[in-house]
């Protein structure tokens, strides 16, 4: 099992520093031992009758890179649909490059429809499957630095080349998010390197789910060799009982890696980086 931790990309409430705290995140993440650092992926938000401070993850994810040596590294996740899949597969093995080989690409559709519709984005979702899907074909095409070109239902690229081609081999790892129990996303991610499944506001979701999603994907890639699969949660980094209670079962269903969720939902700014210098879950 490998530990990661997740945060997100706007400055909360209960932050002072802005930018400075998710930079001084990654590096107390770096020397307490985790192993990933990624955040969220919004453009705006709305929380509590008021209007969020957000940081783009894309500019925060360079500096990190540059602050860092191990950590892996990305957006967790990229709402596909609302950004052009040729910028993105530019951005990512820029990041690729900068971090030595660390890059991690999370996508999937976007769960909150408001950041697609005050733009005057397609907000159906079945719009914003097809374009995840063609975005990913661009991407995959675009990272294996041949002549490609490209003709679906939203995007058309004439030839071209992009170099330079990502350091990893044979891509930047693609890990695909998606909301059970809606099976369409994890068929999807089957295709990729890895899955990062949740459900949406009000459904549970746990272990025992998850373990339904692998079988999906199982089907359909016939192993689950070097395949991802995360799960997540909050633990103490102190109590190894009470986290071993947290971790063990996302363990036994099939998780390779664990998300901390570090947000000021959890605690203040002082108490989060307090949570990430204990390190990751005691077990």
């Amino acid at each position: 099992m490998k530990y990661g931790i997740n945060i997100i990309c706007f400055i909360g409430r209960n932050q002072k520093k802005g930018i400075d705290f998710h930079i001084e995140c990654a590096e107390a993440a770096e020397n307490a031992g985790w192993d990933g650092f990624f955040i969220w992926d919004h453009i705006w938000g709305f929380w509590d009758d008021h209007t969020l401070k957000v940081l783009d993850p894309w500019i925060v994810l360079a500096a990190v890179a540059a602050k860092t040596e191990r950590l892996k590294l990305g957006p967790m996740v990229t709402p596909l649909a609302r950004r052009r899949p040729w910028k993105v597969a530019r951005e990512a093995v820029t990041l690729d490059h900068l971090s030595g080989g660390r890059m991690i690409l999370g996508v999937g559709l976007g769960g909150t429809s408001e950041e697609f519709e005050l733009f005057n984005e397609p907000v159906e979702t079945r719009i914003r499957a097809e374009k995840l899907d063609e975005g990913l074909e661009i991407i995959s095409g675009l990272w294996g630095g041949e002549a490609f070109s490209y003709s679906g239902k939203h995007y058309n690229i004439k030839e071209v080349t992009f170099l330079p081609k990502p350091i990893q081999k044979p891509r930047i790892p693609i890990w695909v998010a998606g909301y059970w129990p809606n099976k369409l996303p994890f068929y999807r991610a089957a295709k990729y390197d890895g899955v990062v499944p949740a459900a949406e506001f009000g459904v549970d979701f746990g272990p025992d789910k998850l373990k339904d999603i692998l079988k999906i994907i199982k089907k359909k890639r016939g192993n689950l060799a070097g395949f991802a699969v995360v799960g997540g949660g909050t633990t103490t980094g102190i109590d190894t009982s009470k986290d071993s209670e947290i971790v063990q079962p996302w363990i036994e269903a099939g998780a390779t890696w664990f998300m901390e969720h570090i947000n000021d939902w959890v605690g203040t700014e002082e108490e989060l980086l307090t949570r990430i210098r204990r390190g990751p879950p005691k077990q």
